[in-house]
């Protein structure tokens, strides 16, 4: 089931003119504070009536402007989680899960509290009240209820943004759980690129109400031209790995389809698909296989593009096997190399500048 936006609406200092779909998977409207991803992620719910265009989920017309279709909440199906969790403090875990059961619809059938609860890890808190958990665990629980409204999508509207570092990465894997396992689709509102880049397998970048650019994850994240969007720190490439081996000193080896890396410990079996985001600031570049150095990962590549800004450094784009690599260096650097596009090259990165948080489940 995909979704289908197309709509203009004023806001405050720009108008929000939007066009994307959204396969199935987690689509993620990434974008800074104010891009207007919380007002898409309304008009898609029913929140807001946008001024023009159409919404569509599964071929079903949610908002025509033109035909003067504007589908009420209730009948569009859809599970919505906020930044709080929203529960009703004097209900217990089950009570407050159970209370998405009202809005499900007649006749319609979908997982059970027993199930949704074992997927989300909430099986031993159902007695307990909301005042004891942790945020994380409280936001597991406005997940539940959502799900127990049997919706045909699940909107997110960053749900994480409120948590701590600790508790992110609490719930994150329950996050990668229900992408893989509920079968639902999911839009999902986020300016954290740590998240999008752990969850979505399509993104949407917003800037200033206008979409940036959209598709495949792993291309939209390699894009050198979005380093202005989602900023020079947290610009970098996602790869696609298999977890190859486990070695006795401790690290991890993954094949990916330009080589393979060797990561610290992951607790995953061999055979485990996953998906590795590399920072483009962590990536050096070396015209030979370097010798006698401590970095472990060396993927060889060629040079598709090289993009100079208006400051000291430069971003590389690199074809390794079927994947792209970021690399940020200095225009120093790029005219010492001599680089240029067509050119072949060594990515060099090391083991222990990926960082946990930056390997999911693929």
């Amino acid at each position: 089931m995909s979704l289908t936006v197309d709509i203009t609406h004023p806001l405050a200092g720009f108008d929000l003119n939007v066009a994307f779909e959204a396969p199935e998977g987690v689509t993620a409207l990434f974008g800074r504070s104010g891009a207007g991803k919380t007002t898409v992620i309304n008009a898609v719910s029913g929140l807001l009536k946008p001024q023009q265009g159409r919404i569509l989920l599964g071929g079903e017309t949610l908002f025509d402007a033109k035909a003067r279709v504007n589908l009420p909440i209730h009948r569009r199906r859809l599970g919505y989680v906020f930044q709080d969790g929203r529960l009703f403090p004097h209900m217990s875990v089950r009570q407050n899960m159970m209370y998405g059961r009202r809005f499900a619809p007649r006749g319609a059938s979908g997982p059970g509290l027993e199930e949704v609860a074992d997927l989300l890890g909430l099986t031993a808190m159902l007695d307990r009240r909301p005042g004891a958990l942790s945020g994380g665990e409280k936001q597991r629980v406005a997940i539940g209820r959502a799900l127990l409204s049997w919706p045909r999508m699940l909107l997110m509207d960053e749900p994480l943004a409120a948590l701590d570092a600790a508790r992110k990465e609490e719930i994150l894997p329950y996050l990668e759980r229900l992408r893989d396992r509920a079968g639902l689709p999911i839009l999902y509102v986020s300016h954290s690129m740590a998240e999008v880049a752990r969850l979505a397998t399509s993104v949407v970048v917003l800037e200033a109400g206008q979409v940036v650019r959209s598709g495949p994850a792993e291309q939209v994240l390699s894009d050198p031209a979005l380093v202005h969007q989602i900023g020079l720190r947290e610009a970098g490439a996602l790869l696609p790995a298999t977890v190859a081996r486990h070695h006795d000193d401790g690290l991890t080896e993954l094949s990916v389809s330009g080589g393979r890396l060797f990561l610290p410990h992951l607790d995953m079996a061999p055979g485990s698909h996953t998906r590795v985001r590399i920072l483009a600031q962590d990536v050096m570049l070396a015209l030979e296989p370097p010798n006698g150095i401590s970095a472990l990962n060396i993927l060889r590549g060629e040079i598709v593009t090289l993009r100079e800004g208006s400051g000291p450094g430069a971003i590389v784009q690199l074809q390794s096997g079927e994947d792209k690599l970021l690399s940020r260096i200095t225009r120093r650097s790029a005219q010492a190399l001599h680089l240029s596009p067509g050119q072949r090259i060594y990515a060099v990165i090391k083991s222990v500048a990926i960082a946990r948080g930056d390997i999911g489940a693929g």
